[in-house]
């Protein structure tokens, strides 16, 4: 098993809209991508709660079966169409991914 998360930070002004609203696509986005592909165990997308000390604006935290799932998703075409509203909207990406 592998475990996928990546963390952004958005701009607070993109595509013609504020962080609030990118943030909502963004979400919409990421998980319109959880059922892309066989092997993927759980698939969780959240924003930042308000009020809370956090660091990054949204979080992807999923788990596949094997690296090839892995790369099976990253290389779908649904997740590829995201990629370029993501690059336009993200000030800063973390990505980190382990086998458990």
């Amino acid at each position: 098993m592998i475990r996928h998360i990546v963390m952004w930070n958005l701009h607070e002004q993109a595509e013609g809209a504020d962080k609030a609203n990118n943030l909502e696509k963004a979400k919409a986005l990421l998980l319109s991508c959880a059922n892309v592909v066989p092997g993927i165990r759980s698939f969780e997308v959240a924003t930042a709660t308000p009020g809370m000390d956090c660091t990054n604006d949204l979080v992807l935290h999923m788990l596949v079966d094997d690296a090839q799932v892995l790369a099976a998703y990253q290389n779908h075409p649904d997740h590829v169409a995201i990629k370029p509203f993501m690059k336009s909207v993200v000030k800063e990406r973390r990505c980190m991914d382990y086998s458990l």
